[in-house]
This record gives C-alpha cells, structure tokens and sequence, in this order.
C-alpha cells in the first residue's frame, strides 16, 4: 500500500502545467508551477514546514509550546497544519485587509488568529509584526517564525521549489516569473536555478504601494513608495532579509486591478481558480511579454488557491465596488441584475397622451414603438413633454409615431459594457439588447451605473 504517514508528507511535487488560451499572444512556452496542489493549497507550506524542523532542531520551539507569526494567510496555514500534526499551539496575527476566508480558515483549523490594523508602520505598536514579536516575549515557550528574515523560508525553495522547476522543465527554464512578499520564493528558487544556469532570468512581480522595485533600480528604501493596496501576498513596506536583490534581475508593478482581473482569466480561461498575487503574477509576465523569444520557456509561479478569495476578487459586487470589472461586464450582466426582465413598448398607432401615462405610471424615460411586434422607432419623455407644452391639448391625441425618432439600436448580450459605450448617448439614450433566447431588454445609462 502507497500510504503517507501524515498530512506533511504530501507537500511538494506540485505540476507544472502548460498555459495555453491566457498566453496565446505570448512567442514562447508559458508554464504554470501551481501551488495550490500543496495540503494546505499554497507554497507557504514548504516554508512552514521547513522552518518549523529548523527551529525544532535549534531548540527554540519545544514539544507543547506555541507557533507565534504574522501572516497574510498562507504561511498560517503551513504552519497550523504541521501544528495539527505536531501538537503544536498556533497564534497568528494578520491585517485588516485579509480576505475573511482566509482568517475563517485558521481558525478552522484550531489557530487564534488576530487582526491588526494595515495602515501602520512596521514598527508601530499595533502592527501585526509589533504584535506578533510582543506575544513571543510574553508567552512561555512560544517562538515568533517571523517569514521575513528567518533565512529557514529560502532554504525550503533552495532545497525543493528550485529543483522540481529544473527537472520537470529539463533544464530548459529561461525565466522565472514570480511575486515578491516575504522574498523566500523568488531568493531561493533563483538561487537554486542560477546555479545550474546563471543566463536564467528572474523576474519579482512588485505591486504599486510597495518600495521592492525602486530599491532594486536606485538603491534607495523610498517611504514616499509606501501607500495602502489591495493586492494580498505580494510587496512590502519594509526589506526582509529573505529578499536577495542581486538574484532578482528585474521588478514589474502591477496594479491592483490587473491582479484581480488576471485571477478571473486564469479561471475562465485555463480552468485555475487561483489567489491574487497569481493573477498579478500572471498580469506582470502578460506586461513584459514582448521581451520573450519563441525559444524561451517561461515559469510562473501561481502561489495559492482562489478558495481564499471568493469573498473579494470573485465577487462581482466586491470588483464592481472597486471599478475592476468593466472591462469584462458584459450586457448581459447588465441584463442579469435588472429587476424587471423584457421591455415596454407602445403601438405606434397609440396617442401621445397615452405615451406620457405609460411613461408616468411605469417611471420611464423612453419607449420603444412598435408596428406588428417589430420595433420601428422610439419616443422619449422630452420628445413627448415638448410636444405636448408646445401643441393644444387637443393635439395629444396625435398618435405617437408622428413624434418618434429612429428605433433604438439593437445589440448583443455577449457585447462589452466599454463597447456598448458607443452606442448610448445624449441624442440615443439606451438600446435594446437582445440574449441568448432571442428577447429583447432595455438598456439605459442608468442600467449600467447600477451594475459600475
């Protein structure tokens, strides 16, 4: 019987797997090395682990103490699962803008996880580091992992990360795409791979509000870099010692907004439902895609599961919020999230009068006319206001299609919000939109501000 013997067993020897519809504008070979196929869904587990055998071997954590960390998510759950495992004790501090799943899930499994404020410095007495390093001194036996300078998390990429790329790659690897948060990753992993080619480039995936690109092209730890961001795992506001900025060839910012959306194509398109700095690591290499040659073999490492974020950039509210989705909201998201389904319409052999009660009664701003169920043109409630103010009363029994204008354009439910733009505006003020069935919606500016 192939049978392991603990949960730990199974970390590493994750797939590479080929990209293929999200990269077919790349010249080259885009591989993905995903993570999520860990035990505890994301390549933190090789560094828990791995830290946690070292501070067991050095004598700073002994049988029944307490595992103390700050974490994003990730290296909590490393570490929780070897704590399972172990008989360990778990705190975890992290910040405000984690995803609740992710605090939901250490909890889970038996952690006390508390929450610190995000837009603090480091060194400030509420930051989730300052907390973290106060409740190592203050609790027995306890030991604080801290991920950013415990060299322990580089280590575990030296020894495995690094030579599972080399060997399922056949030493064919020409550039390493990955984020930067803790530096463990990319230091490690770049180590590794330099040694058996120094030619192989490394690429660290920085997010705007964070000082790794600057200080790797000027030398400079510029605090005017340093603002709050959305993007979870990646970018720092301090230099962990994990981070070797003389393996990492080149920084690329991405924004919050490419990350998160990169995350949805991942999904859509390849079928991996993946965390958001995988987007972002996958946005960034999309960015610089023209500097890649149909020789080169590239690998992006995609660091955690989507599992994680479904509360944030798998939520069509929660990206609508933030502006992120217009560039895949289509119109028949807009015809998803109308109240009322279909369309009123008025004969064209109505009166205007009765254009104007219909438009009171039903809160409409225009109407479609219709002749034998086909649409032949519109009317609007300033066309109908103005013929009315203008004529004798008498004259609002004049049927409506003496004032209609052209018929609303006609468009597809598949279109984009961006390119139904061309059709709405002051002198065309909606369309109808036709879905997948064949019926016939209204859209109007209005439609699409609720769905922004």
């Amino acid at each position: 019987m192939k049978i392991y013997n603990n949960v730990l067993e199974t970390i590493g020897n994750t797939p590479m797997i080929r990209l293929n519809k999200i990269a077919s504008d790349f010249p080259c070979t885009v591989l993905g090395k995903v993570e999520t196929y860990n035990p505890g869904h994301s390549i933190k587990d090789r560094m828990a682990l791995k830290m946690l055998q070292v501070a067991e071997a050095e004598g700073k954590l002994k049988p029944g103490g307490t595992i103390i960390e700050c974490t994003s998510g990730n290296t909590g759950m490393g570490l929780a699962l070897a704590a399972c495992v172990k008989g360990y004790k778990c705190i975890f501090t992290t910040t405000d803008k984690q995803s609740k799943e992710k605090i939901d899930i250490l909890k889970a499994v038996g952690a006390e996880v508390i929450v610190c404020p995000t837009n603090v410095t480091p060194d400030d007495p509420k930051s989730y580091y300052s907390t973290a390093e106060r409740l190592s001194k203050t609790i027995p036996n306890s030991f604080w992992f801290n991920q950013y300078d415990n060299l322990a998390n580089r280590l575990a990429h030296y020894e495995s990360t690094g030579p599972e790329i080399w060997e399922q790659t056949d030493g064919k690897i020409t550039h390493l795409v990955v984020g930067v948060g803790t530096g463990g990753t990319v230091s490690g992993t770049a180590k590794y791979l330099k040694e058996q080619n120094p030619d192989i480039k490394i690429w660290g995936i920085d997010t705007y509000g964070s000082v790794f690109k600057k200080y790797k092209e000027t030398g400079e730890f510029d605090e005017k870099e340093i603002y709050p961001y959305i993007t979870e795992g990646i970018g720092e506001d301090i230099l962990p010692k994990n981070v070797d900025f003389d393996l990492i060839d080149h920084f690329e910012k991405v924004s919050d907004k490419d990350g998160a959306v990169f995350a949805r194509k991942l999904a859509k398109s390849e079928g991996l439902l993946l965390g958001y700095s995988c987007g972002s690591a996958m946005a960034g290499a999309h960015q610089l895609r023209s500097q890649f040659g149909p020789d080169d073999v590239v690998v992006i490492i995609f660091h955690d599961h989507g599992s994680r974020y479904v509360g944030k950039i798998y939520n069509d509210d929660w990206m609508r919020q933030r502006g992120f989705l217009e560039d895949d909201l289509k119109v028949q998201d807009l015809i998803d999230q109308k109240a009322s389904k279909g369309y009123m319409s008025i004969d064209h052999q109505e009166t205007v009068k009765t254009a104007l009660h219909m438009m009171k009664s039903n809160d409409l701003s225009q109407l479609p006319v219709a002749r034998d169920g086909e649409v032949v043109g519109s009317v609007t409630e300033t066309a109908v206001l103005n013929y009315i103010l203008e004529q004798p009363l008498a004259h609002s029994d004049q049927s409506v299609d003496k004032i209609m204008t052209e018929g609303f354009p006609i468009v597809e439910s598949s279109l984009t919000v961006k390119e139904l733009r061309r059709y709405i505006d002051k002198e065309n003020p909606a369309v109808l939109a036709k879905d997948q069935i064949g019926s016939l919606h209204i859209i109007t500016n209005y439609d699409i501000l609720q769905a922004l």
